[in-house]
């Protein structure tokens, strides 16, 4: 009985794998892949525009709706950085006035009493010369 055990498996073999081999030769597998990957594919799309569909019915936000929003959301944070950024440009440079003003002030304060000095300067100089009589001999 082992001897017909063994020869029928041995028969099974090679009638299988003959099988096989011819089955692999002929692009079998390939072309039953390609239509599986093909089925899934359209499943996955009809699967997609279904769910589209039902977000829309029962208005909730597709991934789409939320991928929008999330890409105007950064927009609007770049927008206000540049607004701060802006903002904080014009306070500097309302502070550069400011102390601008202040520093023509205080130059013209300045000039003025220089000028105040330089005329009594020019007034000492311009008057008459008093000679010293106290200490002649």
């Amino acid at each position: 009985m082992e001897k017909n055990l063994y020869d029928m498996w041995k028969n099974y073999y090679s009638k299988y794998s003959n099988l096989l081999d011819d089955q692999v030769t002929k692009e079998f597998p390939t072309q039953a892949i390609s239509q599986i990957l093909e089925m899934n594919l359209q499943f996955k799309k009809m699967l997609n525009e279904t769910t589209e569909r039902y977000y829309e019915f029962a208005n909730l936000p597709s991934k789409n709706d939320l991928a929008h929003v999330s890409s105007q959301i950064v927009n609007i944070d770049a927008k206000v950085d540049d607004l701060e950024e802006f903002m904080q440009e014009s306070k500097d440079n309302q502070r550069d006035a400011v102390e601008l003003q202040r520093e023509i002030t205080n130059l013209k304060k300045d000039m003025k009493s220089f000028d105040t000095k330089l005329n009594q300067i020019l007034t000492l100089l311009n008057s008459p010369k008093v000679t010293n009589t106290k200490g002649s001999v």
